[in-house]
């Protein structure tokens, strides 16, 4: 996949992550955490989550896109599922909101300083 917004300062890492934005896509019920479609936070620098000041993300919501988010930091196999998917779902069936995960930067990165 080409480079989305470039790599970080030309860095020589030995590895390479998407930085991702997590927005609310769509809310198809009633919205019972308050949140509004375009709500959004960012996942960079492989594990710094940030949201836009004074806003907040349901936990339960995060809590239901958070074991892919590893996987759709990492280029992926052609093929896989999850390559293709980018939309997750809130297990409230109430509210059945659609998170739409999407990459927004590739970053060059050296695996010694994340672990």
């Amino acid at each position: 996949m080409d480079d989305i917004g470039g790599n970080d300062d030309g860095d020589d890492g030995d590895m390479e992550l998407y930085d991702l934005r997590v927005v609310v896509d769509r809310i198809e019920g009633r919205s019972v955490c308050g949140m509004e479609v375009g709500d959004c936070f960012t996942l960079e620098n492989s594990a710094h989550l940030r949201l836009p000041d004074g806003e907040h993300f349901c936990v339960y919501a995060l809590a239901s896109v958070l074991p892919f988010l590893a996987a759709k930091q990492r280029d992926l196999a052609e093929g896989d599922w999850l390559a293709r998917d980018t939309l997750f779902s809130c297990p409230d069936p109430e509210e059945r909101l659609v998170m739409r995960v999407e990459r927004t930067r590739r970053r060059r990165m050296n695996s010694a300083d994340l672990t």
